[in-house]
């Protein structure tokens, strides 16, 4: 009689590099490969629209994958203990394996879940399946967690020989039994037609495809350096999205450098920001309450505006004004995807410029990125507003438009988002409202006064940090 073993899928959709499938193989043990649809298990941050559409096609790749081998997913919906339970009952399995998540809300009902399976008599098991390196295992001098990214970095970079190599895609799995399976549309619905259409046009969904990506981005990984602050050129991996999802693990990226003859220094600047992700789960783990709150206590006393509902709409709907700030938000809502270099500008600007809590913007992110993750959504918006570890200096405003000029010179990613303003030569493009032209309908000033409120903001921190001495 077949023994089996419950492979639960979350945020690991892949077979390569699976340690928790790897587990059920090394044990002789039949997998069954289940994902359970359970938005109340994720506490406050149950995955926003943009996610679930990617989450949608991901889930049918996978599927695919697996009935090439001779298996299938199944998916189920509800709460996740129960389902386990449901299916332990119904396949005799007696071993539950997973990959390990870190979110705080998560890593709880994880927990509980793991305790109930034990005291059931079921083995359940959990295995790190994310991470170079789980949070921790890496400590400073004094036995706890960092909080600046250099040194961090450093201890990361004299252990990255260490690093276990990635596991191959299994060839052929067992057959899977026709055990109770809910169709995609009850677990993931599909969108309204056309809503999500810009989302698969830099690479489509599954394994396969996050590893094609990865393949061509490493050919040019050369150019990456001096060109990842671009936007309108395609110089960054964009895999971060693969990435949230599990379709690729940070190991299987290192291993495709190395069947690429790749050595660590030319790879190294694209390493370094392997390296920022793992930080940001780092600070999650070990600081949970930032995930929801400032990670420092240094801005306590920090005064932020209340949010204005006509200000803040026109900055999720890219009606600002500014165009670079435009442009990276028209990108957001069409793409589901923000260059990173944009989203420091767009964060600087919500939270200094405008005043508002960080909270605002990394909602929006949320709902609206497909590669929305927590650690790097909540980290990155409190480095930007100044709140989180090893974060930008307060006095740091980022100026839009100065900004758009050094890092789009020419205008080309402003012209592509904002094709109202394509007949605008480049030095006009950055700021129009200094221009006598018509803008077709484009605003025809800033939503806010950059000057004036580079110093507001400057005065704001500067008395938050004295009230906090």
């Amino acid at each position: 009689m077949t023994q089996h073993a419950i492979v639960w899928l979350r945020r690991d959709l892949r077979l390569g590099d699976h340690p928790a499938l790897q587990a059920a193989l090394d044990a002789r043990l039949s997998p069954l490969f289940v994902y359970i649809d359970d938005p109340a298990g994720e506490g406050d941050w149950p995955l926003g629209a943009a996610s679930r559409a990617w989450l949608r096609r991901s889930l049918q790749a996978l599927d695919g994958d697996l009935r090439k081998r001779g298996s299938a997913l199944l998916l189920r919906a509800g709460d996740s203990l129960t389902e386990l339970r449901k299916l332990c009952a119904e396949s005799g399995a007696a071993k539950v394996l997973w990959n390990r998540r870190y979110e705080p809300a998560v890593r709880k009902r994880d927990s509980e879940i793991k305790q109930t399976l034990l005291e059931q008599g079921i083995d359940a098991r959990s295995f790190n399946g994310s991470l170079l390196f789980e949070p921790w295992t890496v400590q400073t001098k004094q036995d706890g967690p960092y909080r600046v990214f250099t040194p961090y970095w450093r201890q990361l970079e004299a252990r990255w020989d260490s690093l276990p190599q990635a596991e191959p895609a299994p060839s052929r799995l067992p057959a899977a039994p026709a055990f109770a399976s809910l169709p995609l549309d009850d677990v993931v619905p599909a969108p309204r037609p056309g809503w999500d259409a810009g989302f698969f046009q830099a690479s489509a969904p599954g394994e396969q495809a996050a590893l094609q990506r990865c393949r061509e981005f490493l050919t040019r990984v050369g150019k990456y350096k001096e060109g990842r602050d671009l936007p309108a050129e395609d110089n960054t991996s964009r895999l971060s999205v693969h990435l949230a999802f599990g379709e690729i693990s940070p190991r299987q990226i290192i291993a495709v450098a190395h069947e690429l003859g790749l050595s660590y220094p030319s790879c190294a600047a694209f390493y370094r920001e392997l390296g920022w992700r793992e930080f940001s789960y780092h600070l999650m783990y070990h600081f949970p309450h930032s995930c929801e709150q400032d990670l420092t206590e240094q801005l306590r006393a920090m005064i932020w505006l209340p949010a204005k509902p006509d200000v803040l709409a026109a900055w999720q709907n890219g009606r600002t004004g500014i165009p670079i700030i435009d442009a990276a938000m028209r990108e957001l809502w069409q793409t589901g995807i923000m260059h990173n270099r944009c989203r420091m500008i767009v964060a600087s600007l919500l939270t200094k410029n405008l005043g508002y809590y960080w909270r605002h913007g990394a909602d929006w992110f949320w709902d609206t990125l497909i590669d929305a993750d927590l650690a790097n959504n909540t980290q990155g918006w409190q480095w930007t507003a100044g709140t989180g570890a090893d974060a930008a200096p307060y006095f740091r405003v980022f100026n839009p438009v100065s900004q758009g000029q050094r890092f789009d010179p020419d205008g080309a990613y402003i012209r592509r988002w904002l094709p109202e303003l394509k007949s605008l030569d480049k030095k006009a493009i950055h700021a129009p409202w200094e221009c006598n032209t018509h803008l077709n309908g484009y605003p025809d000033k800033p939503i806010v006064d950059l000057k004036a409120s580079r110093e507001a903001a400057l005065q704001r921190y500067q008395h938050a940090r004295r009230e906090t001495r």
